[in-house]
């Protein structure tokens, strides 16, 4: 590879690209369960922490599309083909999320009770 790290490092920041959307992707579902549920502070708690994960994802998302520098210098396989869909549906579900919690304060809370 011609790049300033290792396949090992590369690796490594896919992984963890994996992980901080998965967390991302799970806070926003929580919030929007607990919005459901009507705990608002406990929904915008849980909102922030989906926002922070997503940023770090972006992150290291920013920095390998830096090293690429667009000219296909790191290797695109299965697993980081899958990393970039675990984020982009992370940012989907917390827009979505985001959306619908809005949408739950503004119901009366007998119209917002699970099933």
């Amino acid at each position: 590879m011609n790049i300033s790290f290792e396949q090992q490092d590369f690796e490594q920041q896919i992984v963890e690209l994996l992980v901080h959307a998965g967390s991302a992707r799970s806070s926003a579902l929580m919030a929007l369960q607990q919005a459901k549920a009507g705990d608002f502070q406990q929904a915008g708690m849980l909102m922030e922490e989906a926002r922070q994960e997503t940023r770090a994802a972006h992150a290291i998302q920013t920095k390998l599309i830096g090293l690429d520098e667009g000219c296909g210098k790191l290797p695109i396989n299965l697993i980081t083909v899958h990393a970039q869909d675990h984020l982009m549906n992370a940012m989907v579900i917390q827009d979505l999320a985001s959306n619908m919690i809005d949408l739950y304060q503004r119901l009366p809370p007998q119209d917002r009770q699970s099933e």
